[in-house]
């Protein structure tokens, strides 16, 4: 009778456990959740992307687009039919967008900061050491930016001669994802222009190369 009991008793603790587990179980995850396709992920017939759709407009004719935040780069407004890829020898963003050559055609000239470079001037030696501005190097970082160099130029810095790495034409479809950010730009125009000139391209900085 005892034994009766005892498995009675452990039968219907066995039951609540299973229950209590069901009832505190985390709810299932579809796969039409997982990501901006909203179908299953065997279902790649069912996936169809929104059309693309960059400007049309002609340089200079285009509406700037306010920047997403202080000092982004500023997206590309017009159409590039024929402007992309830059290469070494086909640059035609900087017949109109270069310092005294842009306020002609009415677009925006590249910064300042475009004609510096802050690249340390850097080689191996035949042990294969680090040699950084004449100076061999442990290690190519510092957080003193004690190799960083500010040569001034007066015209592009090949580091900035690849313009589409950093401003790109903007798509002109609907929203995927949902976005409630709002910039606070630091500066009363900076939806429009940079803050990055004078000596705030330089501050903190006591590596001027002649």
């Amino acid at each position: 009778m005892k034994l009766i009991t005892k498995i009675s008793i452990g039968l219907a603790t066995s039951s609540f456990l299973i229950f209590v587990g069901c009832s505190t179980a985390q709810p299932t995850i579809s796969e039409e959740s997982l990501g901006l396709r909203k179908v299953d992920l065997y279902s790649e017939d069912k996936v169809t992307p929104d059309e693309t759709k960059y400007s049309k407009a002609a340089p200079s004719t285009s509406k700037t687009i306010a920047r997403a935040f202080q000092d982004a780069p500023p997206m590309i407004p017009h159409d590039v039919e024929g402007m992309l890829p830059i290469t070494v020898n086909n640059n035609q963003c900087i017949s109109c967008h270069t310092p005294g050559v842009a306020e002609s055609f009415g677009t925006l000239p590249y910064p300042k900061s475009h004609m510096i470079n802050f690249r340390p001037d850097t080689s191996l030696t035949k042990n294969g050491d680090i040699v950084k501005n004449g100076k061999i190097v442990e290690n190519t970082s510092s957080e003193k930016l004690e190799y960083v160099t500010i040569n001034e130029m007066h015209q592009l810095s090949n580091s900035r001669f690849n313009c589409s790495q950093c401003h790109a034409p903007q798509s002109e479809m609907k929203e995927i994802v949902g976005n409630t950010f709002t910039p606070d730009y630091t500066s009363e125009d900076g939806s429009k222009k940079s803050s990055w000139t004078g000596t705030s391209l330089t501050e903190g900085l006591d590596t001027l190369m002649e």
